[in-house]
């Protein structure tokens, strides 16, 4: 790593490449005439520094970007002022690049009839520009991109040139301010606010500074509240002291603490055409120590079965008894379970991944990986299954290997989200 990235890294967390680093610093220098690059480097100033964060930062977003979040944080909001109609809900949105996301939340939750006075949504970025514009609430065509855009002309006045500028209403529910999550400072927000937005950060950061961040979150978070992440971020939220939520691609979290007891209900995206759908959540996926290598599963072999003699709803019903039992602790007859699914149904991908999950819930990394290897080779646009492989890869130290389950996961995400 080249010094210029390292001071770049210890002012913003970003994992960033030589390239881009390079390419911002030779742009600079064509503003500030320095003399070379060591000179620049020499003469740096936070001023300067500000200027140079400005060029490698990506403050890509839109209104609506994965609308689930929005839905599930608003049956949240909603359950919590039934509980006490007098409170203020606090929500952090971080990083919030141009102001997109934070107004989003704050025109779902006006138009889901939550009063103002009960919801306040702070934002912060790292860019002084984003704030900036975030503040000044105009923006053009590129921001909306969503299929249907009534709320555009509910909360949006003409600002011209095609341009538009959020209504006062909604802009009074967002306060912005410039700043970096890893130095935020705890000593008044320490368990601040219900619900936390941090959507595609973490996929910037190596894995100390992953870890550093998902630290800051869970201390900014209330011990019962809900976090949203970035599709791809999820597994390592779940390796840090976080469970998914059974929110259908809403990518939401909450504290392993706040989780009662280990769960299979599910936060995936089915796939087109419709995969047999899971309903599993982990509450405490494991930290994925270390392991011998175990003896790969054993499963009934399919010469001895006879599947067409099997009612459908005598399978499906096994899966479901599988999961049942998970949630109750009972490990052994779930596996079981779905041993017996496997007996009537060879090929079920969604028994597999359910295994895999049972013996990472046990602290069998190795078993674990083995089922699901098998749950992506039957079906290869497992959003889960590849989740957890990059999750164990990361334990193992296998960076490349996580990097390329990830992006695969993404892909994938990207054409069922088109489809």
């Amino acid at each position: 790593m080249t010094p210029a990235q390292t001071m770049l890294r210890a002012a913003t967390g970003l994992n960033l490449s030589k390239s881009i680093v390079e390419r911002a610093i030779k742009n600079r220098m064509e503003q500030t005439a320095a003399k070379d690059h060591d000179d620049y480097l020499r003469q740096m100033t936070p001023e300067e520094m500000t200027a140079l964060v400005e060029l490698v930062v990506v403050p890509e977003s839109w209104f609506y970007r994965d609308p689930q979040a929005f839905v599930a944080m608003t049956d949240f909001v909603r359950a919590r002022l039934a509980a006490n109609n007098d409170r203020l809900v606090r929500i952090l949105s971080i990083p919030c690049a141009g102001g997109e996301e934070p107004y989003t939340i704050a025109m779902v939750l006006t138009d889901a009839g939550i009063p103002p006075e009960n919801f306040m949504v702070d934002a912060f970025d790292i860019s002084p520009t984003c704030v900036a514009r975030a503040k000044s609430g105009i923006y053009g065509r590129n921001a909306f991109r969503a299929q249907d855009l009534a709320f555009r002309d509910l909360h949006f006045t003409s600002a011209g040139d095609g341009d538009y500028r959020v209504n006062d209403e909604i802009r009074k529910q967002v306060r912005f301010k410039q700043g970096n999550l890893l130095e935020f400072d705890l000593s008044t927000r320490a368990g601040y606010y219900d619900v936390v937005f941090c959507r595609n950060l973490l996929i910037y950061f190596d894995k100390p500074t992953t870890k550093a961040a998902i630290e800051k979150l869970s201390a900014l978070l209330m011990d019962d509240g809900q976090l949203f992440a970035g599709y791809a971020e999820v597994p390592s939220f779940c390796q840090h002291g976080f469970s998914p939520l059974s929110h259908n691609q809403a990518f939401g979290l909450q504290k392993e603490t706040a989780a009662p007891r280990k769960s299979l209900h599910t936060t995936r995206t089915p796939a087109k055409p419709p995969a047999p759908k899971a309903t599993r959540s982990i509450a405490s996926p494991p930290s994925l120590p270390p392991s011998a290598p175990a003896p790969r599963p054993r499963v009934a072999a399919p010469a001895a079965v006879k599947p067409a003699t099997a009612p459908p709803a005598v399978a499906a019903n096994l899966l479901a008894e599988a999961r049942r039992l998970a949630d109750l602790g009972d490990i052994k007859a779930a596996e079981t379970r779905c041993r017996d699914h496997l007996a009537l149904h060879p090929e079920s991908a969604e028994a597999y991944f359910i295994l895999g999950l049972l013996n990472e819930l046990t602290n069998k990394p190795k078993m674990a990986e083995d089922y699901w290897k098998r749950c992506i080779y039957l079906q290869p646009d497992h959003y889960e299954a590849l989740c957890h492989l990059a999750l164990l890869a990361e334990a193992n130290n296998d960076a490349s290997g996580a990097a390329a389950l990830k992006a695969r996961a993404a892909r994938i995400y990207k054409r069922q989200q088109a489809s």
